[in-house]
């Protein structure tokens, strides 16, 4: 009895789990894959950062005075701390909606054109939020814990009177790498935090869901690929 009671939900739970509340993944990890791998031949804005965050570590090593790389750094390393506790308060307030589904409920159903979700399937939705943000945390976690790691690096840096060409020519390499994989991970948190967003509409009606991951997708790629500051920074690194 209890086995047909588990396969019952079980099924129930499959078949409210459609193509359309499996988009904001499949979207996610495609683009993830296109921006992180297929593309960098394209040169997005990370890709053409590290560039700049190479010739921050050529021109660290040159001066005395690492005061300023020091306060870059700092400075990584708050934003990534705030967007860490940032996670926290958005994950208190997921898990005390699950706690309160029948007043959500509720609310969603007042409003015009919204068709508000069985219990079940909220608490899907519910448990979708929360498993973002908890991939969020973790990534900007992982991010301040290596920014700081690059402040070690910073203040290890040889002096520039101890630098021969070997060091100046292979030293800003390894801290760029350093720096570019803090800053991925950064990145990485953030486009969590764009498609967790992507996923509200989901609340009002299962249609709203894919057109909103469709449209995370698009403002994600125009800024990755086609925006301004892109054409700024490429135009900016031929001429110096």
């Amino acid at each position: 009895m209890c086995k047909r009671f588990i396969h019952g939900v079980f099924y129930a739970v499959v078949r409210r789990m459609t193509m359309s509340s499996l988009s904001p993944f499949i979207g996610w990890a495609g683009y993830s894959a296109y921006a992180d791998s297929v593309a960098r031949a394209r040169r997005p804005v990370a890709v053409v950062m590290n560039d700049y965050r190479l010739r921050w570590m050529e021109r660290m090593l040159e001066r005395e005075n690492r005061m300023p790389d020091v306060n870059i750094s700092v400075s990584f390393v708050r934003t990534s701390m705030m967007f860490a506790s940032t996670s926290i308060l958005l994950l208190a307030g997921s898990l005390a909606m699950l706690g309160q589904i029948e007043a959500v409920r509720e609310i969603i159903g007042g409003l015009a054109y919204a068709r508000p979700a069985s219990r079940i399937l909220m608490e899907i939705q519910l448990f979708t939020l929360t498993a973002i943000f908890v991939y969020a945390f973790f990534k900007f976690v992982w991010a301040v814990r290596l920014f700081n790691n690059l402040l070690i690096l910073l203040g290890a840096a040889p002096q520039p009177v101890d630098c021969d060409e070997a060091i100046k020519r292979e030293y800003p390499k390894y801290m760029a790498r350093f720096a570019e994989r803090a800053s991925n991970n950064f990145n990485r948190g953030t486009r969590a935090y764009t498609f967790g967003l992507g996923v509200l509409p989901w609340f009002l009606h299962p249609a709203l869901l894919v057109i909103s991951t469709l449209v995370v997708i698009a403002v994600l790629y125009r800024r990755d690929f086609r925006s301004v500051s892109l054409e700024v920074l490429e135009d900016l690194r031929r001429h110096h």
